[in-house]
């Protein structure tokens, strides 16, 4: 038996303000389309009171944030980088040609070619998601895109030293301060000074998701990042503690994240709420976790272990901690998640930050049908076909011919005609 003990909140509360995020997008990419530079500017005095001469970094502005950096936190960003791009590369070596001949004469491929560019997004409102630079611009240079450019929102009045430090070294080629909607806006749309991408990466708040989904289709996206989201399934090897430090750990997020136990302990059920508390009177991010706790944290204590991978699936969380005996057994069997991070010695923050998988993953029960960012997302897998012989080219143009009759299709049935005239002894 599926048992909930607490819940979050409902549907209809979460969609509430939808309308006016779509609505509020909606006017400021029109804006940015007619205006340009001018609405570009006026947005970024409006929302983060910042006008500088230009929005692009010169190499001098960009050398200073990485030098007014301390040699440690360079040095670390290059190491979560490199395992990053390591993965990624690996990744990419697993994206192979082909090229077969499917019958005598007919030769069939599809090569793996990189978009030509793609614009990077780095959130930096409440944090300065540093980490979400090297996701995005790291994995787009593994994958061969031949121009990145990288957009973030000024930080204390400021570029972010450390956004712009982990831009440069991932290998963007214009880095710009400017942030939300009007960011996105104009980095795929285009102004006078800002060259337009051919597909927009990265996460973000509300409205930079609703910008992403209405610019869908003018350029290519990554996918629609909602509030973070985290489930931990556990068993009684999993202390409260850890359940505790494990959910508040990515509920500080934001006050929009799900945070979800799912066991079938009940005494980590009951032990948990207090753990939970006892963080909450010290964790400096206490005010935006506890409120994500309060809204959208669940409980939920089941019987079986076939049950915990029913309920998981059933949730296709964006994280999913597996923290039982067995959680290969969890492997073996979930379907939806958007990563799986297995055992008690790895969390959430590994990945979020530098063990080498991407962290823009599939939100809102999107993970039933999608993964996250990888270096395959800047990959246009494109098929080719070629005919050797005028043997094969009538064969084929045979079938062509009656498949093309049965759909009433008649100017293809002629392309399909004309070359079994001219290839084939058989007239049709």
């Amino acid at each position: 038996m599926i048992r909930c003990l607490k819940s979050g909140q409902s549907a209809a509360a979460k969609a509430e303000s939808s309308l006016h995020v779509r609505n509020t997008v909606e006017a400021i990419l029109n804006d940015v389309a007619l205006h340009g530079e001018k609405a570009l500017r006026q947005y970024s005095e409006k929302f983060d009171q910042w006008s500088p001469d230009s929005f692009r970094l010169s190499e001098g502005e960009v050398e200073d944030c990485v030098r007014a950096l301390p040699s440690r936190v360079v040095a670390d960003i290059r190491f979560a980088q490199t395992q990053i791009r390591n993965f990624a590369l690996v990744q990419r070596a697993a994206l192979r040609d082909v090229e077969v001949e499917t019958l005598p004469g007919v030769v069939l491929g599809h090569k793996n070619i990189p978009v030509n560019s793609v614009g990077c997004y780095v959130p930096g409102g409440r944090y300065p998601m540093v980490a979400s630079a090297h996701m995005s611009v790291v994995t787009a240079k593994a994958a061969g895109v031949k121009r990145i450019i990288a957009a973030a929102p000024p930080f204390g009045g400021k570029p972010h030293p450390a956004i712009v430090a982990a831009m440069h070294l991932g290998g963007a080629d214009e880095i710009y301060a400017i942030g939300g909607v009007q960011a996105v806006a104009a980095m795929a749309l285009g102004t006078e000074s800002i060259a337009p991408v051919e597909m927009l990466v990265g996460p973000g708040n509300a409205y930079v998701a609703e910008a992403k989904r209405q610019l869908f289709g003018r350029v290519g996206i990554d996918l629609l990042a909602g509030p973070t989201e985290t489930l931990i399934i556990a068993d009684d090897s999993c202390d409260a503690e850890m359940a505790a430090v494990d959910l508040i750990g990515q509920a500080e997020h934001g006050p929009g994240s799900p945070a979800v136990l799912l066991t079938n302990s009940a005494a980590l059920a009951e032990e948990t709420p207090a753990a939970i508390e006892r963080l909450l009177a010290w964790l400096p991010t206490a005010d935006v976790a506890r409120e994500a706790w309060q809204n959208n944290g669940e409980i939920i204590l089941c019987d079986t272990l076939e049950e915990l991978v029913a309920e998981g699936d059933r949730i296709a969380s964006e994280h999913v901690q597996i923290l039982t005996r067995d959680p290969d057994y969890f492997l073996a069997r979930m379907t939806n998640y958007g990563a799986l991070f297995l055992g008690h010695r790895t969390n959430v923050a590994y990945g979020d930050k530098v063990i080498g998988t991407n962290h823009t993953l599939p939100t809102m029960k999107a993970a039933r049908y999608t993964g996250g960012l990888w270096v395959g997302k800047f990959i246009k897998t494109c098929t080719y076909q070629r005919v050797l012989t005028d043997e094969a080219s009538a064969l084929i143009g045979e079938y062509c011919s009656r498949l093309c009759e049965i759909e009433n299709f008649a100017g293809h049935k002629e392309q399909a005609d004309l070359r079994v005239r001219r290839y084939s002894a058989q007239v049709v």
